[in-house]
């Protein structure tokens, strides 16, 4: 099998630099459709030129290279591929991908992540380089790892990459004293969060963000495909009012609403008369939704990309339970102020700063004058050591 030692050692230039960049935003695309598969982007290149682009557009559908090499056409023979993640070197509802590079006459693989998976890592690029195909990975391989995230944590550990999504004012307030929240952020920023959803496989709120906003929770991107987004609602009383926007049942939208055992059979049955899934998990010890028990049922259904956008005490949960991987904080540049403004994260927290969650591998992006400030919680490494 390839080994560490010869990532380390090879070289890149700006070019492939530049080559895997796009192939990464190529994959970004699939993001959100692949489920249970990663998504992958790849990038064809001959003579300094991109003669295919292809990405992994839903499972059981062609993978990113065989898409790349379609779209080339007969200009493959001779060129490099730039590809996300490791072709695969088995059948699976698909060919191998390492076959077809193989048959289009492909002289050069570039990989920025190896698979994660410990049965299969390295399989495909030992098999390419024992056919005399050049071999090279390691390119932006963070970035490629934190493409599939989800995917990787889902399959060592059973359990969803857990996004944390917070919209605030300068000084961590999500509403007024009042509870007014339309629109802290702007539009952008509020564009963005959708993206986020798209990302997602699901999206968990607590039953105050309900009753505060009556939100629908779907995903809304305009020139994007629908995909289906489950929506949870986490209501340890059974308390809500059947006739929200969010219990309004669809293919692509359905409702699980978590509660504790024992609640209303009343309120159960009106709920699921609509369509909603009514989910009852023991209590935690404080009488509250067991969000630990939560996140485990959801990975055992087959979530990988879990969204969890509010309110405080939801987010408290996770944060106190360490359940997020992946933190995204929006702020917009305004101070609410107030004693009982409410906060973006409740919870117990941490008794000492030094015991406090710290992000890593932080970006910055701006919106118009709206910052987001993203990072990971989680190390990714785990995922691809033995």
């Amino acid at each position: 099998m390839i080994n560490a030692a010869e990532m380390e050692n090879t070289h890149f230039d700006k070019k492939d630099k530049k080559f895997m960049r796009l192939a990464l935003n190529l994959a970004q695309k699939g993001l959100g459709y692949t489920n249970p598969n990663p998504a992958v982007g790849a990038v064809i290149v001959k003579d300094n030129e991109v003669v295919g682009k292809g990405w992994h557009k839903k499972a059981g559908q062609a993978h990113a290279e065989v898409n790349a090499i379609k779209d080339a056409g007969d200009r493959t023979k001779g060129a490099t591929i730039y590809v996300t993640l490791e072709p695969c070197n088995h059948t699976g509802k698909t060919p191998p991908c390492t076959q077809a590079i193989m048959d289009a006459g492909i002289r050069r693989v570039v990989v920025g992540a190896t698979d994660p998976n410990p049965k299969v890592k390295g399989g495909g690029l030992q098999f390419l380089k024992e056919q005399g195909v050049e071999v090279a990975y390691g390119l932006l391989e963070k970035e490629c790892r934190l493409l599939i995230a989800p995917f990787s944590k889902h399959m060592k550990t059973g359990l969803p990459w857990v996004r944390a999504k917070v919209a605030s004012s300068l000084d961590g307030r999500v509403a007024t004293r009042t509870g007014h929240s339309k629109w802290i952020t702007n539009e952008k920023a509020r564009a963005f969060g959708q993206r986020l959803r798209q990302w997602s496989d699901a999206i968990l709120v607590g039953k105050g963000t309900v009753i505060a906003d009556d939100p629908a929770l779907t995903f809304r991107r305009k020139g994007w495909p629908a995909k289906r987004l489950l929506r949870i609602v986490v209501d340890s009383r059974l308390s809500l009012p059947a006739n929200l926007n969010v219990f309004n049942v669809s293919v692509t939208s359905p409702t699980l609403v978590a509660t504790v055992k024992g609640t209303s059979h009343e309120k159960r049955r009106r709920l699921e008369a609509k369509g909603v899934e009514v989910l009852e998990l023991s209590p935690d010890d404080r009488g509250l939704v067991d969000t630990c028990q939560l996140v485990e049922i959801l990975g055992k259904r087959g979530v990988q990309a879990l969204l969890v956008e509010g309110g405080a005490k939801i987010h408290g949960s996770f944060w106190d339970q360490n359940l997020v991987d992946e933190a995204f904080f929006f702020f917009a540049p305004m101070v609410i102020g107030g004693t009982d403004a409410p906060s973006s994260v409740a919870g117990t927290g941490v008794e000492k700063v030094t015991e406090a969650p710290r992000l890593s591998d932080i970006q910055i992006n701006r919106f118009g004058d709206n910052l987001l400030i993203r990072g990971t919680v989680t190390d990714m490494d785990v995922f691809w050591r033995q």
